[in-house]
């Protein structure tokens, strides 16, 4: 059994989908969590100086959507055919495009809250109804099962909501498709067990 170890903050942040997926695999990993004032020291180790990372047996792997791709294939969660895993992809970074807007380096607070009330304000409600509409009356964003398009809506809409509490109001599809995600067995005991922070 290959050693996994995780390398991110400890926020949900990026690595929360890597983490999902091996909640879902019942991977036993190493959640390595790095404080801010190490991270400096820690960025000149990693590739590209970016993280999350997932070692696997010592191989750094990095980019958290590639990593997530390859564990939802071995989990059978990328789609059953090649048309479904492109659904699949497109959902991913639909909502990857719209969290990579918001700056959350920033320092200055006056610029991040003007930024981040734009986007919630008058991007979001685009975003979720073009959500919504794709949705439409199934189950799951694409086939008849849950993918890791599914995990990752729930991951990123739970951020959104500490932002923006009332963002989904207009749209119980959207949040009972949420809720599907969070009640899935391995998933629930994760969200149960995980350390608690605010993003």
């Amino acid at each position: 059994m290959p050693h996994y170890k995780l390398i991110y903050f400890n926020i949900r942040g990026r690595a929360e989908i890597i983490r999902y997926l091996l909640a879902y695999l019942n991977i036993q990993y190493e959640d390595h969590r790095i404080s801010l004032d190490d991270w400096s020291a820690v960025k000149k180790t990693v590739p590209f100086g970016k993280i999350p990372i997932l070692e696997v047996d010592g191989v750094p792997l990095h980019q958290s959507l590639a990593i997530g791709r390859l564990l939802a294939r071995k989990a059978g969660l990328a789609g059953k055919t090649e048309m479904e895993e492109c659904h699949v992809d497109a959902i991913i970074d639909t909502l990857d495009d719209f969290m990579s807007r918001f700056p959350w380096a920033e320092k200055n607070q006056d610029i991040r809250d003007e930024v981040f009330n734009e986007l919630l304000t008058n991007d979001a409600p685009g975003l979720l109804q073009d959500l919504d509409l794709y949705l439409g009356k199934k189950d799951w964003f694409v086939g008849d099962s849950v993918t890791w398009a599914d995990f990752y809506w729930d991951i990123c809409s739970t951020t959104l909501l500490v932002l923006k509490h009332d963002l989904l109001e207009k749209h119980p599809k959207l949040v009972a498709l949420q809720k599907k995600v969070q009640s899935i067995p391995v998933i629930a005991d994760w969200i149960k067990q995980r350390p608690e922070t605010r993003l």
